[in-house]
């Protein structure tokens, strides 16, 4: 017990080397997902005939799977965050979450209808397991009073997610796009296994980190939280309304989104419940992550684009010429993440720069800056729609320049930088030790639903035209983000002091 308490204590460049086996472990996961991402939406839109055969959907259709799939990733970590909380601890779950996803990757690497659908549900469940915890367990290698160290913790935490994402868009992209779809499926859980090996090899590491909180007695009566939804007014009447209208869409002709409504219900009600377990203090915390989540949810919306819309963009209306040679469509998945690990650095220097000077600094106004310079970046691809010609029968005679899309990424990268991995930090600064892996699993919830939401948006550009659904996010994340920043001052004193 004493050796595993010294390896506790072991440090690598002033963290915890627990910090770096996380990283490695996020780095595959990261690697197997986003290279994945890459050539689902162009897999799915592929002609089945070719010398490399797809599935041969239409782009809508590719782009609204991609918009479920996606969405259901992120909506998972909620029963993985209630697992770890609630059965298994983090650190058991994280494992849990690896396993499944290395099913899922593998699944995907078969030619067959039946192992598509399959593959995909096992990833849903892997990172539904994993993404959340691991996440939590990297605040919880910090303790209290190490606010700023456990911001860094989260910088190199995130710089790991990014190698894993640019690398994995070049490869597998290549690979997948090139070769053949499944050898790319393949390339990705082979990735995937070496996460797995990284995380139970590190475990000497982590065994101070990440598990399960013994409840009390009282806390044991209140955690089926199933039945707490109906035990309070106010978590009664959410779940409720959101789950009517869930209905009415339903007998409106519109199951799949009265069900996803119904889901969401209760989402709302056990949001609700954690919301009336609080203190005073608590609570007012509470209400300002559930805006954080509202944030999220509007800049993934707009910067989720890049799997669907953005890539189906780059394969059919940009001019890929390099000289004789055709870049990848797959390949421009790789910008965001370079430039994260071109720019990481000095986004945050700017910050604690920003700081000094006196100047406004708390993680919501970081994040709705983030949210204004992403949407920005959509006025690049809007110059880039007026490049493209069309001739008579619609076929498209001049594309648009590579760089438009360069330049959106590097502005979406700039507005992550500022938002992302704040908003992480941000959620374990505020949420109750005790449901600590349910909000981050909310956090990620958020995410899926801002997943969803862009592929509704991207599964309508062909009726709104790519000019004016570009311009339309430009314009909306920009009043969005400036709306949230004029009532900076009364949410700083709702976190009371927690930064």
């Amino acid at each position: 017990m004493s050796n595993q308490i010294e390896l506790h204590h072991k440090t690598l460049f002033g963290h915890p080397i627990g910090l770096f086996v996380l990283f490695f472990t996020e780095l595959w996961e990261r690697f197997s997902y986003y290279g994945m991402r890459a050539i689902l939406v162009l897999y799915l839109v592929s002609e089945t005939g070719g010398d490399n055969p797809g599935m041969g959907w239409s782009d809508g259709s590719a782009i609204a799977l991609y918009g479920w799939y996606t969405m259901f990733v992120y909506l998972a970590t909620i029963p993985g965050g209630i697992l770890a909380d609630r059965f298994l601890g983090q650190r058991k779950s994280v494992m849990v979450g690896g396993l499944l996803l290395c099913f899922g990757h593998g699944i995907l690497a078969v030619e067959a209808l039946w192992t598509f659908y399959t593959g995909l549900t096992f990833i849903v469940l892997g990172v539904g397991c994993l993404k959340g915890n691991i996440s939590t367990m990297v605040g919880g290698l910090y303790g209290d009073k190490d606010i700023d160290k456990r911001d860094m913790g989260f910088y190199i935490f995130y710089m790991g997610i990014n190698v894993g994402a640019a690398v994995s868009a070049i490869l597998v992209g290549y690979v997948g796009e090139v070769y053949n779809w499944h050898y790319g499926f393949g390339l990705a859980g082979v990735g995937m296994l070496i996460g797995q090996f990284v995380y139970w090899k590190g475990q000497k590491y982590l065994v101070h980190v990440g598990n399960k909180i013994e409840l009390d007695k009282t806390d044991n009566e209140s955690s089926n939280l199933f039945l707490q939804i109906f035990k309070k007014s106010n978590s009664l009447i959410g779940f409720s309304l959101t789950a009517l209208l869930g209905v009415y869409l339903g007998y409106s002709g519109d199951w799949s989104y009265g069900l996803l409504l119904i889901g969401i219900a209760f989402a709302v009600g056990f949001a609700i419940v954690v919301y009336n377990d609080g203190n005073k203090i608590e609570k007012d915390r509470i209400l300002v992550t559930y805006l954080a989540f509202l944030i999220v949810i509007v800049f993934w919306g707009a910067f989720e684009q890049a799997g669907g819309l953005m890539n189906l963009y780059a394969s059919q209306k940009t001019d890929l010429a390099l000289g004789s040679f055709m870049v990848p469509a797959s390949w421009f998945q790789s910008a965001n993440a370079t430039y994260i690990l071109i720019f990481a650095t000095l986004v945050g220097s700017f910050w604690i720069w920003w700081k000094k000077r006196g100047y406004e600094h708390s993680s919501i106004f970081k994040m709705a800056v983030g949210v204004i310079i992403m949407g920005l970046g959509f006025s690049f691809m809007s110059l880039a729609s007026n490049e493209v010609s069309y001739n008579a029968a619609g076929e498209i005679t001049q594309k648009s320049a590579m760089y438009w899309l360069m330049l959106a990424y590097l502005f979406h990268t700039i507005g992550e930088l500022c938002a992302s991995p704040v908003a992480l930090s941000f959620i374990t600064k505020l949420a109750p030790a005790r449901w600590g892996a349910f909000m981050m699993g909310a956090y990620f919830a958020a995410t899926g639903l801002g997943n969803k939401v862009a592929g509704l948006i991207g599964e309508n550009a062909s009726e709104a035209g790519d000019f004016w659904t570009f311009t339309g996010i430009t314009i909306f994340c920009t009043i969005f983000g400036v709306l949230v920043i004029l009532i900076i001052k009364p949410l700083k004193r709702l976190v009371h002091n927690a930064e």
